[in-house]
């Protein structure tokens, strides 16, 4: 399977070429989600809610969604998917139609990775977390997979005094291109995250994501890879994932404007979080609906083309329930937004002194239960 395309995701339109996108382009929400979550953990403070699960009962949950919508199915390496295990992820993809979409290098959770992976000060811990990334790129081609999400949730610091922060994240950037020239032509999305489990981690905000991307993109050496990135392809794309951005206090729309604005967006990762706090990875819609909605317009401005991926800790419902829930709420926010008014969104942002306090107005009527008595709103420009 090629490479996908994510080129046209940074076309530059003008309002006129804007408006027929907007009216002719609607979003394919083709979902995938995580394996990990279907046996959800304990944490440090509870034990454990629902059974542990292996691998072979997990699958056999996920395969009656796909009649629901589910279409990709994402794991790490080693621990969820390995070469030991491959004819039975390959059998399940084969008789479901749900395929692999990523493999994920396991780069956070060993002991050995302590103080880091692809950043350990410790060269030879540093020289494993790279060939496991080798490993598990090299799976990723072998399943035709679509890019390979990295996370570096154990590459950070809590006392950053005196830390050569450039140092470490130079560290992080060169690991991660050895391991792509070693492994060419796999696309990375890589995911950042605030905090947690580090009290700081290294690109943890989604422009510092996209830096991330011209560091490693700088670094590659491999002449499959350069001959990619000559053609305008990236290769060290983005999968933000909302909860992520909200604990960062970052503007979902803004945010994912960033990776959009470049051809970077490979994937996304959908859930619903307060501002700040800790990482809750609640069902979608459940907090903050508008910024869900909001965040899934900017992707249809931009074209994105992508699958949405479902990233849960449902602890306390069942996970098929959870998935049905959050795919649910994406439709709904889908279909509302395909219903708008695009011109006069387009024009309210255009010409903001003709039109203040329309879009506000607007969408509260948007939003209003059918029937619902509100004033009369003339179209932006009259007011």
């Amino acid at each position: 399977m090629p490479l996908p395309d994510l080129r046209d995701q940074a076309l530059v339109r003008d309002r006129d070429a804007m408006l027929r996108h907007l009216q002719t382009f609607e979003l394919d929400l083709k979902f995938s989600a995580g394996i990990w979550f279907f046996s959800p953990p304990g944490s440090r403070f509870h034990e454990r809610y629902q059974p542990e699960r292996t691998i072979e009962e997990r699958l056999a949950m996920a395969a009656p969604l796909a009649d629901d919508g589910l279409a990709g199915i994402e794991a790490h390496y080693p621990n969820e998917i390995s070469e030991d295990n491959l004819d039975l992820w390959r059998g399940f993809a084969r008789d479901t139609g749900i395929r692999i979409i990523t493999v994920i290098p396991l780069l956070f959770w060993d002991r050995d990775f302590e103080w880091g992976s692809l950043s350990n000060p410790d060269d030879a811990v540093r020289r494993r977390a790279i060939e496991r990334t080798e490993r598990a790129l090299a799976l990723n081609r072998e399943l035709d997979t679509d890019f390979a999400v990295v996370w570096p949730g154990i590459d950070g610091y809590e006392n950053g005094f005196g830390l050569d922060f450039r140092e470490r994240r130079t560290r992080f950037a060169a690991g991660l291109a050895e391991a792509m020239d070693t492994v060419p032509g796999v696309r990375i999305a890589f995911e950042p995250k605030p905090y947690e489990p580090r009290g700081r981690i290294l690109f943890g905000t989604t422009p510092e994501g996209v830096l991330l991307g011209h560091q490693v993109e700088s670094m590659l050496a491999s002449e499959a890879n350069g001959a990619l990135l000559a053609e305008g392809h990236c290769l060290c794309g983005m999968n933000p994932e909302i909860g992520h951005m909200l604990m960062g206090f970052e503007d979902v729309p803004y945010a994912l404007s960033w990776p959009l604005g470049e051809g970077r967006l490979a994937h996304t990762h959908w859930n619903s979080q307060p501002l700040g706090n800790y990482d809750q990875d609640l069902n979608v819609g459940v907090i903050s609906p508008e910024q869900t909605e909001a965040g899934l317009y900017t992707l249809k401005m931009h074209g994105y083309d992508g699958s949405f991926g479902i990233d849960i800790n449902p602890e306390r419902m069942p996970v098929e329930t959870a998935l049905r829930i959050s795919m649910d709420a994406m439709r709904a926010a889908n279909d509302r937004i395909n219903g708008l008014d695009h011109a006069s969104i387009l024009y309210a942002h255009d010409e903001p002194t003709r039109s203040r306090g329309w879009l506000e107005a607007y969408l509260i009527r948007q939003r209003a239960p059918h029937g619902t008595r509100l004033t009369p709103l003339p179209p932006p420009g009259e007011r």
